[in-house]
């Protein structure tokens, strides 16, 4: 049986500090100062000013507000990124975002409208 390299995710705000795993499901609020990855199932409000990844295959039925946000997986309901927000080509997001910096790679679904802020503006 070979083992998996699970190397740590590095990002530009440092390790992934935080991963909801594949297996997990979670309803609630949810803060969190260092970065942080969801892999599984996530249902309720996520406020931070840190680093967000959503991984392909997750499903996240949430407000998001975050410095910055990732997303490869799924993402029902708005997204507001303070810093930038990256569309990875597995990402899909229906609901309105609001950032400062916007990245879509091909192959993105998006459904909602867009809003450029500027990096200050947190509201």
């Amino acid at each position: 049986m070979s083992k998996k390299n699970t190397q740590p995710i590095v990002t530009e705000h440092g390790v992934i500090a935080t991963i909801l795993g594949k297996e997990t499901a979670f309803n609630g609020t949810l803060a969190f100062k260092k970065p942080l990855q969801i892999s599984g199932d996530f249902i309720g409000e996520i406020i931070s000013d840190g680093y967000l990844v959503v991984s392909e295959g997750a499903r996240v039925k949430a407000n998001v507000k975050a410095g910055t946000v990732v997303v490869g997986g799924t993402i029902i309901g708005n997204v507001t990124a303070t810093q930038r927000l990256e569309m990875l080509s597995s990402g899909k997001v229906q609901g309105n975002i609001r950032t400062a910096k916007l990245q879509i790679a091909d192959g993105v679904v998006f459904d909602g409208n867009c809003e450029m802020i500027s990096s200050e503006e947190e509201t």
